[in-house]
């Protein structure tokens, strides 16, 4: 993947946001949050500034006016060079097609799971299944006000997006609680008398497991 100049989504979504027609910041940042884009893209208004700036100065976005309403301060109108519509396509492209690995804190702390007993972990994905569920049905909430607002699906749809993981990652979490409460899970007895005995499993503990795996499934 190529290393860009700007890597912050924000300015991918400014660049997005000119070919529609020239903006100061303040309508930038009303139009993304109108159309919920702040769910995906962390917008506030000094990173904004920032990213206009850096745009700018990186010959992405040019001046267009400078304009006044009443009494308000004064705001710069930006517009969209030849060369910042080339790196909103070349950018765009290569999110799209190229998977990046994510480095989670959820996969990291589930890599690192067995530092606490098996019991303690299924209580404490209990919960976090409690907040997923909370995120599922707020996310669902969101598509279904877009939808009356008569906006079409394709301006939400990494709202679906969103919903398809959390549902995916509720799913993951059933099954893992399942395994470890049934005792099911590869190597969860030997997990559990790790904590009970306050001692690290040996490689013949380990190997126990694997030779009792082998008799159930035959």
């Amino acid at each position: 993947m190529a290393k860009r100049k700007i890597s912050n989504p924000l300015a991918l979504a400014v660049l997005a946001l000119l070919t529609e027609r020239p903006m100061h910041p303040y309508e930038m940042s009303s139009t993304m949050r109108e159309r919920v884009k702040e769910a995906s893209i962390k917008l506030n208004y000094g990173s904004l500034y920032s990213v206009v700036d850096s745009l700018q100065r990186n010959g992405l976005i040019e001046v267009q006016e400078t304009v006044r309403e009443g009494r308000r301060p004064e705001r710069t109108v930006y517009g969209i060079t030849d060369a910042g519509r080339t790196e909103l396509v070349d950018w765009l492209s290569e999110l799209l097609s190229i998977p990046v690995k994510e480095f989670t804190q959820f996969e990291a702390a589930l890599s690192l799971m067995p530092c606490l007993p098996p019991d303690e972990v299924a209580r404490l994905l209990s919960t976090r299944r409690g907040r997923l569920e909370n995120e599922i049905v707020a996310t669902k909430a969101i598509l279904e006000d877009l939808a009356n607002r008569g906006l079409p699906y394709l301006v939400a749809i990494e709202s679906d997006y969103v919903l398809a993981l959390r549902q995916a990652e509720a799913a993951f979490i059933d099954r893992l609680i399942g395994a470890i409460n049934d005792g099911s899970l590869d190597g969860v007895d030997v997990w559990r008398r790790a904590h009970e005995s306050g001692e690290l499993p040996s490689a013949a503990d380990w190997e126990r497991a694997q030779v009792a795996k082998l008799r159930k499934v035959e």
